[in-house]
Parts: structure tokens; C-alpha cells; sequence
């Protein structure tokens, strides 16, 4: 298919045909000149439009890369027909820093974005964000670690001491997950989503039609959205959630779900 074509089908907004149109073109280069090439850092959403294109190109070999296994935002490798996704070695596409502070500041995953952006570094090149207790592990694209190991030198209040980690060695926090287990009319959008964030399908409703809600990291404006098990819902101040378990219907016609909510 040719690229205008597949762009004008696949792309949602400005800002998605541009990212796939690069994406693309990685995809067959790789192909034509038989060598891997990949992409910056997608967040989920971008990760998800990827995928897209993936399938309307025939599912070429390609692998998913975020330094550990539960990474959010990742690079895609397109693979050349010589290569496995096995052979692909991370440390060839990302690396990892630990940052390292001494004192009573508690920072935050926005101090150290934060950091980073006003070195006028893009987004694109820096994966997760792993903040805990007096340390901070950092993805990033390889060819700006020299930069960030000589200027990041502090992040909110704290001054900040900077060392290569190798990617086996990147250490996720823990993070709080709330169990919720409800019935729902149906599986609609606004009913799931009231259930798993505790409040009033109203007020989801309102949320989604204004644009705060993203299914599997894509807007939603249809409170009447079909969702499944494995989906993943998120509202702007609200937090995020997943769809665990869809079971069976009560007597009284309602339908059991489990979600996971994340704290």
C-alpha cells in the first residue's frame, strides 16, 4: 500500500501521522537494506498506533524493548529477515543511569522530567522514569547518556550524583495495586470504569465525553465504548486501571468484574 494511503487510514491526528510516517519508514528500511533500525521511545499510546501499522504491513518482525519487563514506554525494533527478536540485544538500542541523592527531599518522577526537559532534552529519548527512595533509575536513547551524565546535576532541590547502570540491574518500584472486584449493568465504558476508579457513572460519563478517558491509551468520547478483559482504562486525575477478569452474570443479569487499580 502505498504511504499516503496507509497514513490517511491508520493516522488519527497530526501528531500520529507524523510518528507513523517515521515509523514507517524505519519499517522498510530495514527491510530493503537488511539491517535493524528502530524507533525513539512511544509511550503506550504511541506504542498502540505502532502496532497498528505493524498489522497493516504484515506483521514484519519486530521487537518491543524498555529495559525490564513491565517498562511502559518503549522502543520497537524493526528487524531485518536475518534476525530473531532473541538476538536483539537491548544495550545496542537503550541504556540506563542511576541518579543518586543524599538528603530528606522525597523527588518525583515530574522533578526529574522536569530536570531533564530544561536541559532541552526530548521526550522521545528518555523511556521510564524509576523513582524510589534516595534513587532514581533513568532509560534513556544511548546517544545522550554523555550529555545527561555531564549536566543532570541536580532535580528539584536535590543534588544528584550520576552513574551507568547496566540494564539487568534496573530496579522498578513497587507499586500499590488496589484489587476491586464489582458487578456492572453492562460492559460498557462508563459502568467499568465507574466501578474501578469507586465513583458515579455520571460523573465518568461526563469525564469521558469531554476527553479525559483513553482506552488502551487511545481517547474515548463514547460513554457506551465496549470494553474487555486485559483492557486498560485511564482518566486524567483519576489514576489508571485494568480490566483483570470478566466472569459470569448474577441473577440479577449483572455482570462480575475484577479490576486493578493502580495507587
Amino acid at each position: 500500500m502505498q504511504k499516503t494511503e496507509l497514513l490517511n487510514r491508520l493516522a488519527a491526528s497530526p501528531e500520529e501521522r507524523l510518528l507513523l510516517g517515521k515509523a514507517l519508514d524505519q519499517l522498510r528500511f530495514a527491510g530493503q537494506r537488511s539491517v535493524p533500525t528502530h524507533t525513539p521511545f512511544l509511550s503506550p499510546a504511541e506504542r498502540a498506533a505502532v502496532e497498528r501499522l505493524i498489522a497493516a504491513e504484515g506483521y514484519p518482525a519486530h521487537v518491543f524493548l524498555g529495559g525490564y519487563p513491565e517498562a511502559e514506554r518503549r522502543v520497537c525494533v524493526f528487524l531485518p529477515d536475518w534476525m530473531e527478536p532473541e538476538d536483539a540485544d537491548p544495550a545496542d538500542y537503550l541504556s540506563a543511569l542511576r541518579a543518586v541523592w543524599h538528603g530528606p527531599e522525597a523527588l518525583t518522577h515530574r522533578d526529574f522530567l522536569g530536570a531533564l526537559m530544561g536541559m532541552g532534552v526530548k521526550r522521545e529519548t528518555v523511556g521510564d522514569i524509576l523513582v524510589g527512595k534516595g534513587s532514581c533509575d533513568l532509560l534513556l536513547l544511548p546517544e545522550i547518556v554523555p550529555f545527561a551524565l555531564q549536566n543532570l546535576t541536580s532535580a528539584g532541590r536535590a543534588r544528584l550524583t550520576l552513574s551507568p547502570l547496566p540494564l539487568e540491574e534496573v530496579t522498578p518500584p513497587v507499586g500499590e495495586v488496589k484489587v476491586i472486584h464489582a458487578t456492572v449493568s453492562s460492559l460498557r465504558l462508563d459502568a467499568v470504569a465507574a466501578a474501578g476508579f469507586s465513583t458515579s457513572r455520571s460523573k465518568l460519563a461526563e469525564a469521558i465525553s469531554a476527553g479525559r478517558v483513553a482506552l488502551n491509551w487511545r481517547e474515548v468520547t463514547r460513554p457506551d465504548a465496549p470494553v474487555a478483559q486485559g483492557d486498560v482504562v485511564s482518566c486524567r486525575g483519576l489514576g489508571k486501571c485494568r480490566i483483570t477478569e470478566v466472569g459470569g452474570q448474577t441473577r440479577k443479569g449483572r455482570t462480575a468484574v475484577t479490576l486493578e487499580r493502580y495507587l
